[in-house]
């Protein structure tokens, strides 16, 4: 989580990034006082100031967001009107040092509401988000304090600071004037309504979101009908109907991405499809969570924004602060990579369709075209009749806790020497996280880690990692850190058994973790995973390739009930398919990825489309890019995009632009000698452990000596090098 302040100029024409808000509240007079009226309004006393879950009540988040902006708020005047000449002290590193009671009850808070919300915390979220918009704009669109930041801008070159320092002089004045800054009084005025407008529109958006996933789950009668599905998955689908009070039925619940994992064994073909119309139906049906209209006045809202603030178009704004800098540069990628990656997929429908054609022969029924719904069901049979294996070989090898301590914490002790011990005497959010406590080679304690591996209703979909504690040496402060999946949760006294998919995601999103766990930075500003979008999912991916690695995979690949490990033939299998429909998987991401940009490289806020043409301009900015091809579909359609809803507008291209680094980093990796001690050491000291306090590509020449290239990323993925040459994510225009 982000200093406050920081993020508050940070995202101030962000909308849907955590916000703030102050109204009156009352002081405690003492630390111990307020401790016992609050547990937001002094530090907390557990291990790393991990917050005291067992205390905090959803009554209590009010008053801390009332208090602590209150408060920030003094703090701000304060500095802006110090009567003093502005130093590096006196302006930036008080700014730095503001905001302390905000920053705990925010951090809490948003991370509850994606973990587990309910009813009153979306509520909350929906009243304070326009309160909040205003508490940030506040900040950003002080003139004083803007003034006093700019002096030191023109100066810093002569105020004796070093490298990092220097550059925190910088981000500040930067985002000063990316927040608006420099706008006329009556722009200032117009940008605060707009971002208060966007504020709630985004709540609500990603409220509709979650709405819509629960209320779209998809009712099945009878167990035949669920030929196909696991005995556990069975089990999961009849407990997901007792929870919905629908005793001796099954619900097949959904995740907020296009695909859904049943898809992959369902027999029943009608089954298969009334189970992907539902998923991509949601949030256009016209009923109460229709996202429809929200999509269309957030970016006709931000293509006003840009205008306003001289830009051409919302991305060319978001991309001047990214490493990719130009949505030309964008363009360039994902254009390059689009028509090898459709030319992939369709190569592998030929083979769907022939496996199609050769099963419904052979039942003496007649053919049918492949369809979406079908390509999951069909890519796994002819991966079974390519490989000779099926996901269901696997899962017995991938006991979910045996994932994470043997294989993703074996794989980090055997890279940085650091070691994790389970501790149980820390107050728990939700039941079915677990915390660790991670300690660095020396035998110091190094952060604290979360697990939250289990799906739930009160939680979003997806697979992320967040701070509750930032590290910074001005502070004091050392990590406290979580990872948040969705795998299903089985019955009770069942095993939870990962697919492929779920393990590699948990070696990626660890590598989060590791981002932030590893910082070493003075300042709270730059603190782990605060880089840049198009960057910060780099380390992460990199972290994937220990999943297979074989010493790793030997170390935790072992069958629950019997502890023999996963066969070396198995294991050769699953490695020789790693290509194996990369044709599809890179054709429903760019498809997302350049329908964000399709928005968000709209430059008259007229040309926006209405909300009930929002669907026909999906349909036509795939067509037009090349990526509309009906058995793939993008893998978020607009309206449970969340994506550009928040952090990632205009940037879910990141996910391919950071592949391209990680790429060239797992190569580098590999060619000096792979899982060591050194390896591991160079490439905590040289990017882990900067957070953002270097320029992210120079990181990244740091750790590989090189300039980044596109080969290994399509050598990676099994696509043929496109004619035109190299894209390279330099950064230049």
């Amino acid at each position: 989580m982000k200093h406050p302040l920081a993020l508050a100029l940070a995202v101030a024409l962000t909308a849907a990034a955590p916000t703030y808000a102050a109204t009156p509240a009352k002081k405690a007079d003492t630390a111990v006082s307020a401790q016992t009226a609050n547990p937001f309004f002094a530090e907390s006393p557990l291990s790393l100031q991990y917050p005291q879950f067992d205390k905090i009540k959803d009554s209590d988040f009010a008053p801390a967001f009332d208090r602590g902006m209150a408060d920030q708020l003094k703090e701000v005047e304060a500095i802006a009107n110090n009567p003093d000449a502005p130093t590096f002290d006196n302006t930036i590193i008080a700014m730095e040092q503001s905001g302390r009671i905000l920053g705990r009850a925010t951090s809490a808070f948003f991370n509850l509401v994606g973990t587990d919300t309910n009813p009153t915390r979306e509520k909350l979220q929906a009243q304070y988000a326009p309160k909040l918009s205003a508490h940030r704009d506040a900040i950003a669109l002080n003139p004083k304090l803007f003034e006093r930041v700019k002096k030191l801008y023109e100066t810093r070159d002569s105020l004796g600071l070093d490298a990092q320092g220097v550059r925190l002089v910088e981000r500040y004045y930067t985002d000063f004037v990316r927040g608006g800054a420099n706008l006329s009084e009556a722009d200032k005025a117009k940008l605060k309504a707009m971002n208060a407008e966007l504020a709630g529109l985004a709540t609500k958006f990603s409220q509709n979101v979650l709405g819509e996933v629960n209320d779209s789950a998809i009712t099945v009668d009878t167990k035949e009908e669920l030929a196909g599905l696991s005995d556990e998955r069975i089990a999961a689908a009849a407990e997901a109907a007792k929870t919905r009070k629908l005793d001796g039925k099954y619900v097949l619940t959904l995740l907020n991405t296009t695909g859904q994992p049943p898809l992959t064994d369902l027999e029943n073909r009608a089954l298969r499809e009334k189970l992907f119309r539902a998923s991509v139906a949601r949030g256009s049906r016209g009923n109460q969570f229709d996202n429809t209209g929200i999509v269309s006045q957030v970016v006709k809202l931000r293509a006003e924004r840009a205008k306003m603030m001289g830009y051409p178009n919302y991305a060319a704004f978001v991309l001047e602060d990214e490493t990719a800098k130009t949505p030309q540069a964008v363009n360039a990628m994902l254009g390059q990579l689009a028509p090898a990656a459709v030319a992939n997929a369709k190569r592998e429908a030929a083979d769907l369709q022939a496996m199609i054609d050769k099963e419904q022969a052979a039942k003496g029924q007649p053919s049918f075209k492949l369809e979406p719904w079908d390509w999951a069901y069909y890519a796994e049979k002819v991966r079974q009749e390519k490989y000779a294996f099926d996901e269901a070989q696997l899962k017995p090898y991938f006991e979910m806790n045996n994932v994470l301590e043997n294989g993703v914490f074996y794989a980090a002790t055997q890279l940085y020497g650091i070691t994790f011990k389970r501790r149980t005497d820390l107050p728990l959010y939700h039941p079915d996280t677990s915390v660790y406590d991670v300690f660095d080679a020396n035998g110091k304690q190094l952060a604290i880690f979360i697990a939250d591996m289990y799906a739930r209703d009160s939680k979003r979909g997806g697979a992320w990692m967040n701070s509750y504690v930032d590290q910074s040496e001005l502070y004091g402060t050392l990590p406290v850190v979580a990872n948040h999946l969705n795998i299903p949760k089985p019955p009770a006294g069942k095993p939870t058994l990962m697919t492929w998919d779920e393990v590699t995601t948990m070696f990626h999103e660890f590598g989060h973790a590791l981002h932030g766990m590893f910082s070493n930075v003075k300042y709270p500003y730059f603190s782990g995973t605060n880089v840049p979008r198009d960057f910060v999912e780099f380390p992460s991916q990199v972290n994937e390739m220990w999943a297979d690695w074989p010493s790793i995979l030997a170390n935790y690949a072992k069958h629950y009930q019997t502890g023999a490990p996963m066969p070396k033939e198995l294991l050769d299998k699953v490695l020789a398919a790693s290509k194996f429909n990369q044709g599809f998987t890179t054709t429903e991401y760019l498809g997302a990825a350049m329908l964000d940009q399709n928005y968000h490289q709209i430059g008259n806020p007229a040309d926006v489309p209405a909300a009930k043409d929002v669907m026909a301009f999906e349909a036509a900015a795939l067509s037009k890019d090349g990526v509309s091809y009906a058995p793939v579909p993008p893998r978020y359609k607009t309206p449970y995009f969340s994506h550009i809803m928040g952090g990632y507008a205009a940037g879910y291209y990141a996910y391919i632009w950071s592949e391209v680094l990680d790429a060239n980093t797992v190569k580098w990796i590999k060619e000096h000698g792979g899982l060591t001690r050194e390896n591991g050491d160079r490439f905590r000291a040289t990017l882990l452990s900067q957070g953002g306090s270097k320029d992210a590509l120079q990181l990244f020449r740091d750790f590989s000596g090189h300039e980044p290239q596109i080969q290994p990323l399509l050598e990676r993925r099994g696509l043929t090098a496109p004619a035109t040459g190299e894209a390279k994510p330099t950064g230049s225009k």
